[in-house]
């Protein structure tokens, strides 16, 4: 069975991403297609880049990254849970992702991003540029959420009814290439 990854890619204080991952991995949780789970990359506690060789050759010496490595690798695709910041995702996410490379190739990836007006469009944007140069194949659909409309009072999270149905599109999708991708791997 498949193994898809929700990854909550925010590490602040406060953050809505893992009220947002909780939230999507309950809809995953109704599915039967594939195996989902949260990954937090603030469990990582992965500092600013610091491998002394590029990840594209896989030799990592810190035990952060060596555990964050295998944590990836061991998923068929992956599902971003983003924020915004100043129209692009956070800092930590970015960090995150440079740790690894040949653990994201071929594989496929959904986002779901969260915002202000534009529900974190532009955040989601980004991450489809950087998840291009990794031959990562990002889907089509994907779940802008703003905190105007989808969260009471700013802050707790109450989902628009079409969310759920636009989460089920991105795991149909998601799950889709991350069985074709197999192939490559």
């Amino acid at each position: 069975m498949l193994k898809i990854a929700i990854i909550i890619g925010s590490t602040r204080p406060g953050r809505r991403g893992e009220a947002i991952a909780h939230w999507v991995h309950e809809i995953a949780q109704k599915r039967s297609d594939a195996e989902y789970e949260i990954v937090d990359i603030a469990d990582f506690h992965l500092p600013l880049f610091d491998e002394p060789k590029p990840p594209i050759m896989g030799q990592y010496t810190k035990p952060h990254t060596l555990a964050w490595s295998a944590a990836i690798n061991s998923f068929d695709g992956y599902v971003f849970v983003t924020p915004e910041y100043n129209h692009a995702i956070s800092g930590a996410l970015k960090n995150a992702i440079d740790y690894l490379f040949n653990e994201w190739k071929d594989k496929a990836a959904g986002i779901v991003s969260y915002g202000g007006g534009t529900g974190g469009a532009r955040a989601a944007e980004n991450l489809r540029l950087i998840l291009g140069e990794l031959n990562v194949a990002d889907v089509r659909a994907q779940v802008t959420l703003s905190v105007f409309t989808d969260f009471e009072n700013y802050s707790i999270l109450k989902p628009a009814p079409h969310q759920e149905a636009a989460a089920n599109t991105l795991f149909d999708q998601v799950v889709a290439w991350s069985g074709a991708l197999k192939a490559l791997r």
